[in-house]
């Protein structure tokens, strides 16, 4: 229980074309990620919504990673499904088809048995939702990481304002910092969303790397370079889970403690991009994780 993450977020289909192939109805959602990352640190508890055409097999692939499905709500209709296509130098996805379907009436129900997880992710929701999930919890999680996206900052920016409010942790990438400040600069710009309440901002620069953003501090971590990317779906939720799961593993929160869960993230979403939906992921050892943190631990040391 002391080590346990409560996600709340997207359980799609999704069906992506790159330049090394193409997918069509694979597992995906930004709660789906999240929750096989997370579980390589600590027990995780899904809750989402995907309609009666949601494949049985990808169910019990989560549950194979020993993540809490009961929260895995199904309703008559279409899962989610969204399709895209990456070209060049694959860092943005052009979107070719989003169908909300049954995602569209989400309404997240947690059980009551759940309402008082430690840790709590925020994955990219409406920002009203987010809020309830927040209101429906027993007291308030050890810890509260949240994400959003640039549609959210769009058109509820007064909203996605309140959940950082809310939030320990705001995990966000670098365009949706500058749309959200309106400041080119990410320093001065993460400085402005700090002073909203969260502790920290962790910034996702995709290939470049992350920055962890904190009142007393700053780190840097750079992109693990990779010859071969194949589909960076789910990168930055990946991410997420892998950051998340390693400070629920340790139940700490200090500064040295987040600088290793950002490696430990960025580890998880470096092997996520090299193979299609979760395939890379669902198959991740605990001795490729430690391999590749210390390839990390080597390209970042000076001498």
């Amino acid at each position: 229980m002391k080590n346990t993450i409560l996600v709340v977020g997207s359980v799609a289909l999704d069906s992506v074309e790159t330049p090394y192939g193409k997918v069509v109805d694979a597992l995906g959602g930004s709660a789906t990620y999240f929750s096989v990352a997370a579980s390589k640190f600590a027990s995780v508890r899904l809750v989402g919504v995907v309609g009666t055409d949601f494949p049985k097999k990808y169910v019990k692939l989560l549950e194979s990673h020993k993540v809490d499905t009961t929260g895995l709500e199904i309703v008559d209709g279409k899962t989610f499904r969204w399709a895209g296509r990456y070209e060049g130098d694959m860092n943005s996805a052009k979107t070719l088809d989003t169908q909300l379907n049954v995602f569209q009436n989400f309404n997240p129900k947690i059980p009551p048995v759940w309402r008082s997880t430690p840790y709590l992710f925020l994955a990219n929701i409406m920002p009203e939702l987010q809020l309830k999930v927040l209101g429906l919890m027993n007291q308030r999680p050890k810890l509260v990481i949240c994400d959003t996206m640039n549609l959210w900052i769009s058109v509820k920016k007064n909203v996605v304002s309140k959940v950082f409010a809310k939030s320990d942790i705001v995990i966000i990438n670098e365009s949706e910092v500058k749309q959200f400040t309106g400041m080119p600069n990410l320093l001065k710009g993460a400085r402005k969303v700090l002073k909203l309440g969260p502790k920290w901002l962790v910034i996702k620069r995709g290939e470049y790397g992350v920055l962890l953003i904190g009142r007393t501090g700053t780190y840097c971590l750079p992109g693990y370079p990779l010859e071969h990317v194949e589909d960076p779906t789910g990168a930055g939720d990946t991410f997420a889970g892998g950051f998340v799961g390693y400070l629920a593993k340790t139940g700490k929160n200090d500064a040295k403690t987040l600088t290793n869960a950002v490696v430990y993230g960025s580890v998880v979403a470096s092997y996520n991009v090299q193979s299609f939906s979760l395939r890379k992921l669902a198959e991740l050892k605990s001795s490729d994780i430690k391999k590749r943190y210390n390839g990390f631990k080597t390209l970042s040391c000076f001498y």
